[in-house]
């Protein structure tokens, strides 16, 4: 049997916060149901949809990079009002959500603590729950299972738009779920229903469940990138291309001072399971080194059960690091709206993992660290786990 999304449980079955009222949706490209039709129309022709919220690269996808902002504009499909939260503001603002009762949420997310649309949902929680608003969270797949959990949790110093609240680098939850987390283990006090997917299991990654794959973002363009993106998004803090820029963002990735047979023989020291390592040169069409003939490597995965994402790009940090030597640098801020805070800080939640790497740290030392806060927050989350 295949899944059923938690938007095609509304339209089949509806839900009396949607038909007692007036709705907002929340929405991008891959809000589409089995058929790839579009929530906003369907949901346009079946309620009182008043308004779209667009998260970063817009409700229809219009930006293609990361970190571009985007207007409110008219949507020429449905005439509605769409309201960006990726700009000026990242939280629902009163006139928004003026003609709505109940904001929805239909985001298909990867399960990486970084990646920005779940905490778009968090401000959007926040926001319901200043202004008396319901939110209604229908439930995707977490396309790399929910099982597996990975990495630190973060230091709320170093709260940021890629990590509000501490999540496990890999947190092994639907977007479902961690509203649920959220709500109740922050007291955000936001007025919560999550319609729930049929069929989904744990185990299963996202071509078991049938439902077609849009991209979530111009550089998630496949499950494949999903499952890598927990560890190889790291490189995002540094001068390392993380492969944005080619047909394989975040599976490649390198540098113009890499020598790709030698990075791949460092990298087989680390003893990675469930991967392996093609040498390979690449000259990305735009992004980091743009036109400039670089050396690296592509990740290939074959077997996802023991392939570990964020302990790889781990250890791709280290390899790259000490091949090179000055040439490597970690990147400087800005970044996701955080202006003084390094982004590897950033992206890690905290400065420790980068003093770490700069120290040599066993990737085992690394993870004994975290092992006993990761432990606690598989327990804590055990309540909020709807499959």
């Amino acid at each position: 049997m295949n899944v059923r999304s938690g938007l095609e449980i509304l339209v089949s079955q509806g839900h009396s916060w949607a038909a007692s009222g007036r709705i907002g949706l929340i929405c991008h490209p891959a809000s589409v149901d089995c058929k790839l039709r579009h929530a906003a129309d369907l949901l346009h022709s079946a309620f009182r949809l008043k308004a779209l919220f667009g998260p970063q690269h817009g409700a229809r996808g219009e930006t293609q990079d990361d970190m571009i902002e985007w207007q409110d504009y008219r949507d020429p499909r449905t005439g509605l009002p769409v309201y960006s939260l990726y700009g000026q503001t990242r939280l629902p603002r009163q006139h928004m959500l003026a003609e709505v009762d109940t904001l929805i949420f239909d985001l298909q997310d990867v399960g990486a603590r970084y990646y920005t649309f779940i905490w778009t949902m968090a401000l959007a929680m926040q926001a319901c729950s200043q202004q008396k608003k319901r939110f209604l969270v229908l439930d995707r797949p977490n396309p790399i299972g929910g099982i597996h959990l990975e990495g630190n949790l973060p230091d709320p110093r170093f709260a940021s738009f890629v990590g509000l609240y501490p999540l496990a680098a890999r947190h092994g939850m639907t977007v479902g779920e961690v509203a649920l987390y959220l709500n109740g283990e922050f007291e955000l006090g936001c007025e919560l229903k999550v319609i729930a997917m049929q069929g989904w299991q744990r185990p299963m990654d996202f071509e078991a469940t049938g439902l077609p794959w849009v991209l979530p973002s111009p550089n998630i363009p496949a499950p494949e990138t999903a499952l890598v993106f927990p560890g190889l998004c790291l490189l995002e803090g540094t001068n390392v291309s993380e492969g944005r820029g080619t047909t394989r963002p975040f599976e490649i990735s390198g540098a113009p001072w890499v020598d790709p047979d030698r990075l791949v023989r460092r990298l087989q020291d680390f003893q990675l399971p469930g991967l392996h390592f093609r040498p390979l040169h690449f000259i990305p069409t735009f992004h980091k080194w743009s036109g400039e003939m670089i050396g690296g490597v592509q990740i290939h995965v074959v077997d996802r059960q023991s392939f570990r994402p964020f302990r790889t790009g781990l250890a791709m940090l280290r390899a790259y690091r000490e091949l090179g030597g000055r040439q490597f640098r970690w990147k400087d801020p800005p970044y996701e709206y955080e202006h003084e805070k390094l982004p590897i800080d950033v992206l890690c939640g905290s400065d420790t993992i980068r003093h770490q790497i700069e120290a040599g740290t066993s990737l085992e030392d690394m993870e004994a660290g975290w092992a006993e806060d990761l432990r606690e927050f598989r327990r804590r989350r055990e309540e909020y786990l709807l499959y």
